[in-house]
């Protein structure tokens, strides 16, 4: 389980530093946007320069999974990206959603890792 956990975070803090760092470098090439509804929800993320704070938000995240440094603050902060990531997909743009499915996957494989960090939120107060 130990190699699994070590590749599943090398593999979320690459994909996250790579897109963080394109959203502000763009050396990946734009694919054609898609039409509909798809088209304007990224325009308003655009416009609004929303995407700034998320394309931040993913790079300091993926630097900390490959620093292996404050993995559970990390999983919190990419947690809902990648929650957005798959409601974009699943509801506007389904051709796209298998990268959305393998970060998912990699999250939850470091959260089981990490889930003693996570106990006191699921602890019910009365």
């Amino acid at each position: 389980m130990k190699i699994v956990t070590l590749i599943a975070r090398v593999l979320l803090g690459l994909t996250f530093v790579v897109f963080g760092l394109n959203g502000f470098l763009n050396f990946i090439p734009q694919q054609p946007l898609p039409a509909g509804p798809a088209l304007q929800f990224i325009l308003a993320l655009a416009a609004t320069h929303y995407v700034h704070v998320v394309f931040a938000i993913q790079l300091i995240a993926g630097i900390l999974f490959l620093v292996n440094r404050f993995v559970p603050l990390a999983l919190t902060l990419i947690a809902p990206v990648i929650v957005n990531i798959l409601l974009f997909h699943g509801f506007m743009a389904p051709s796209g959603i298998l990268p959305g499915a393998l970060v998912t996957i990699f999250w939850i494989i470091l959260y089981v890792n990490h889930r003693h960090a996570f106990a006191g939120i699921f602890e019910a107060r009365s």
